[in-house]
């Protein structure tokens, strides 16, 4: 019976499939994330001295030149900010659920990858058994013997194969989806960070200081002298 020994060699083909997209997947989000790395803390004190200049332009084209999502986030909150606080923290968290598609793509796909395997491996070893059988009931015990130990080690090649691909791409997943959820956190705290600077800017051209206040009240105490001066 050749159909178990042929569906066994097309899950062998599917499995190298299945390794060969893992593969794929692993390159392309490491790549990703290794070019996706920003210098926020250094973004930020740039951002943060053209603010208080009132410098916007410059700190348009500060971000626009970093790379990462979250110079994109800083970038869509500095081109609003002559809104209030709550419309651009609205903004940032719109901002950062656009990055979280680019972040997470085809972590999922690694995730099937990791399942599939030993799965398809299962199913290989048991058609591999079914054929083993069939000989064994067909011959006579010595070739009987020499089938069941062939047959046997032909069908466990499959699940070998599933759990060599499914471990590697299970752990890879793991470090990737870590990489992940750590750029989501730092992505919205830039959020927050730029909103906060562009708030309170806007608080410290409001405030006035000591010295210019003492200033004011000398200014309005002569001149209240000077019109004393000239009524007498």
């Amino acid at each position: 019976m050749n159909f178990p020994t042929e569906a066994g060699n097309v899950i062998l083909w599917l499995q190298a499939a299945l390794g060969f997209v893992g593969l794929l997947v692993m390159v392309e989000r490491l790549v990703f994330f290794q070019h996706a790395r920003t210098k926020v803390a250094d973004l930020l004190l740039g951002i943060t001295n053209h603010v208080r200049k009132k410098a916007y332009a410059e700190a348009l084209h500060e971000a626009s030149r970093a790379r990462g999502p979250e110079a994109r986030v800083i970038h869509s909150v500095i081109m609003r900010h002559h809104l209030d606080r709550s419309n651009l923290r609205e903004i940032a968290q719109e901002a950062g659920q656009l990055e979280v598609p680019r972040i997470e793509r085809y972590l999922r796909v690694l995730l099937g990858v990791a399942m599939l395997a030993p799965l398809l491996g299962m199913f290989g070893t048991v058609l591999g058994l079914i054929e083993v059988f069939i000989e064994v009931g067909a011959s006579d015990s010595t070739v009987a013997q020499v089938a069941l130990a062939n047959g046997m080690f032909k069908s466990l090649v499959s699940t070998a194969v599933g759990l060599a691909l499914a471990i590697p791409a299970y752990l890879v997943y793991l470090y990737l989806y870590g990489k992940a959820q750590r750029m989501l956190h730092r992505l919205e705290r830039a959020g927050i960070e730029v909103v906060n600077i562009v708030c309170d800017s806007r608080e410290h051209d409001r405030i006035v200081s000591f010295r210019d206040e003492v200033e004011q009240r000398n200014l309005i105490a002569a001149a209240a002298v000077k019109g004393e001066n000239k009524e007498s």
